[in-house]
Formats: C-alpha cells, structure tokens, sequence
C-alpha cells in the first residue's frame, strides 16, 4: 500500500494524539510526545492541526510530525516501523521538496527518534548532524520527596500568574492568558498539570507543565522555567522534583525532559532534582532544500 502524507484537521487532532501515547514506553528513544503537541496547542487548535503532518500506510498512522516554527520538523516514528525502507524513502521525500507541504525551501531541521532509519537516509542526501541534546529521566517507582517548597496546581482563575513567570523566564516567550486557555482547551491537556512555586515571600517564582500519557507510560516536563529574578536559589530544582511527583500522581512510569546540552544549568538542575542523563541526541539540519522536480527519493 502507497504511503500517503496528510493534515489531521481539526477533527483528526485526537486521533494523532492518542497514536502517540500509544507509541510512549519507559526505554523509548526521545521522540514527539503527545505533551509538545499539548504544549503547541497555546496557539489553538487551528493553528495546531495546521501545524501536524501524519503518515499512513492502509489508513494507519505510521508517522507524525510536528511543524515546532516554520524550520523545525519534530518527527516520530511507531516503534515497529523504525527501520521500514518504504515509509523512510516516502519521508525524506516528503520533508525534502517544499513543493509537498511539510517544509520550506531554505534552511531546516529535523528531529527523529533515535534508532529510525530516517535518520541514516538524511544524511545519504546531504542534510547534516547539529548540536547535541541532553534527554534525561527519572524513574517514577519509587516515592518522591516533597520539595519543601510551596507549589501550586494552576487553574483558569491563576491563570495570569502561570503566564507572567513564563515570560519572565524565556526572553522571546509570548505566554498570555489567552494562550494558557487555549493550551487547557486541548485534549492533551486533560492529564497535564501547571505548577507554580513560591520562595519564602510568597513571590511566584519557578513554573512548569507536566503532561502525562497515562498510567505506566513517560511523562513530560514541558516547559520549565524560572523567573530571571530569582535564581541560583534552587527553585528550578523544586520545580522540577514537585513535576515528577505530579506525575507519580498521575499514574506516570517515569518523568522525561530534553534540553540542549550546551545548557549546562538545566543539565545540573535536573540531575540535582533526580533525573539522570541519557545518551545525547541530535537534530539534522539543511542550509537549502534541493532544486525542484529534481529529487528521485521515493523512486529508490
């Protein structure tokens, strides 16, 4: 059966979304998880259905990406088809001719879950390794400690409070109220939690969301921030040990996180909160997409 590259629409959103928790197991490879969808969803669900690329060979779902900005594919895999030659070829097509619709011509990157073929044919057709990424894991079958700072499990009504600490922890973040109710709005959001800590003041200072698959399945921590203001105090490391136990809560196996791995202090902040690295991984990027008309990628 030909393998057919298509947009879920609106109505499609949740069939991808319950494919991908489908596709979560604790010793996974860092993939696309329902959690980016989920966190992606700020910008509604027009924009997010918009945003999504599926794979499916006889009516099933084989692959899903995720347009993260105009240059950016996150793709994963189902576990089964890591190393299917048909879907690989049809892929590497698809996200190399700008005239299909995934990517555009000009600069790009692709994230792929390690281990998938997909990422050996890139490189057969010139896009190249980026910079490293540093997953990282924490195992949920034992009890985790309170953090012994005060957390807060965020509503519609503090919703404002979630928002401010978010821009004032990424300085291009553009986190409104407006996008926090449409986040909550998406059906990832129904196992996802907004946490918020607060220092002896009572001054919110540390947020994040955890976005859980469902029982005996990896979380998500996505994102995670603190306010410019007030670190190098810990609080990005109560943060993150009070999202893994909001995701024991919710039934999570483990709790997972990827970060750049220049990032030296996100590294040393999750490993203080109990997650320990795992072998990095690495995007493939392109300077230019190949002329038109002029790839023969799905004829091979």
């Amino acid at each position: 059966m030909a393998i057919v590259l298509g947009r879920p629409g609106v109505g499609g959103l949740s069939e991808t979304v319950d494919v991908l928790r489908e596709w979560q197991y604790d010793g996974a490879p860092m993939q696309l998880h329902p959690g980016d969808v989920g966190w992606f969803w700020r910008f509604g669900a027009e924009a997010t259905a918009a945003a999504v690329r599926t794979w499916r060979r006889d009516g099933r779902i084989l692959a899903v990406g995720l347009l993260d900005g105009p240059e950016l594919l996150r793709l994963t895999v189902a576990p089964e088809a890591l190393r299917d030659e048909e879907l690989t070829r049809q892929l590497v097509a698809d996200v190399s001719e700008p005239e299909r619709g995934v990517l555009a011509a000009g600069r790009a990157n692709i994230e792929t879950p390690e281990g998938a073929l997909v990422a050996d044919v890139l490189l057969e057709y010139g896009w190249n390794v980026d910079e490293p990424w540093t997953p990282l894991r924490r195992d949920l079958t034992e009890p985790v400690h309170d953090p012994d700072v005060r957390i807060e499990v965020i509503g519609p009504e503090q919703a404002h409070v979630r928002t401010v600490v978010q821009r004032a922890s990424f300085d291009r973040s553009s986190f409104t109220e407006e996008h926090w109710h449409a986040m909550a709005a998406g059906s990832p959001y129904a196992d996802a939690r907004c946490l918020v800590a607060y220092d002896e003041q009572g001054t919110a200072v540390a947020v994040v969301t955890v976005w859980s698959t469902g029982p005996g399945k990896p979380g998500l921590l996505e994102p995670m921030g603190v306010h410019r203001d007030h670190r190098g105090h810990g609080h990005g490391t109560a943060i993150s040990v009070a999202a893994a136990a909001a995701l024991q809560e919710l039934g999570s196996s483990s709790a997972i996180v990827c970060t750049p791995s220049s990032n030296a202090a996100a590294v040393a902040t999750y490993r203080s909160a109990g997650f320990q690295p795992l072998p990095e991984v690495r995007d493939h990027y392109r300077d230019a997409a190949p002329v038109t008309g002029s790839s023969t990628l799905d004829h091979q």
